[in-house]
């Protein structure tokens, strides 16, 4: 059975079909700090949807303890994580684009990168599906509300969606609950809040709009640490 947990800020743990994977994996932030030695020798995947330091966070010093992992994102990512690591050309390091499921070797899991509309260093900023067997998990990144959610909820059948509530860098609450209608998950879990003042967002309000307006999906309040198991029941 694999879980969803969550590292805090947009920091998840994702165990799924037997690998275990980080995505936006900072985890020194001030909400959850994680001990990297933690994933040490079981770590397969490491996910980043954009390089802002909240996201790419402790990805390098992951790679260089963990000499197995792979690493996933868009090209211009990818390219400057390899240099960094000191493998240039490695398969480790997968670069792709939006589109259909990356091609990583080892990974039998589909890898999705998808739009978002945010900013990023280098490259194009993006959400991320990832399925397996389990469940098929959706991972929103930094986004705003965009009208490219109903296709992508049309396209696939979300069982969990992580998405950002804190607004002034992402969705709020009420656009995040809009987002529910458009990517219709089974289950919504809200992220990116409350890490600094400036993202000061009150969970149960998005919560209690989902529960009004789109009942069909539960969201489920995660406190940092806290697991969700998969699939969801």
């Amino acid at each position: 059975m694999g879980y969803i947990r969550w590292l805090g800020h947009a920091s998840f743990e994702l165990q799924l079909d037997g690998y275990t994977i980080l995505i936006d994996p900072w985890l020194s932030n001030p909400v959850y700090k994680s001990d990297l030695r933690e994933f040490e020798d079981r770590l397969d995947l490491i996910v980043v949807t954009h390089d802002h330091g909240d996201h790419l966070g402790e990805s390098i010093e992951l790679l260089k303890r963990n000499k197995k992992a792979r690493f996933a994102s868009v090209y211009e990512i990818s390219e400057y994580v390899a240099k960094e690591i000191g493998e240039e050309g490695s398969e480790r390091i997968v670069g792709g684009n939006i589109g259909g499921p990356l091609r990583i070797p080892g990974i039998s899991l589909d890898v999705i990168l998808l739009p978002a509309t945010h900013s990023t260093l280098r490259g194009t900023p993006t959400s991320v599906l990832i399925r397996g067997k389990e469940s098929t998990v959706y991972h929103a990144g930094d986004t705003g509300l965009s009208a490219e959610m109903i296709l992508i909820g049309e396209l696939y059948t979300i069982d969990v969606a992580l998405l950002p509530i804190g607004s002034h860098f992402t969705m709020d609450v009420l656009q995040a609950s809009k987002a529910v209608e458009m990517l219709k998950p089974k289950v919504a879990i809200p992220m990116h809040y409350n890490t600094f003042p400036v993202i000061q967002a009150d969970p149960k309000n998005f919560e209690k709009i989902v529960a009004e307006k789109y009942p069909s999906t539960k969201v489920i309040i995660l406190e940092p640490g806290d697991k969700l198991d998969l699939p969801v029941k």
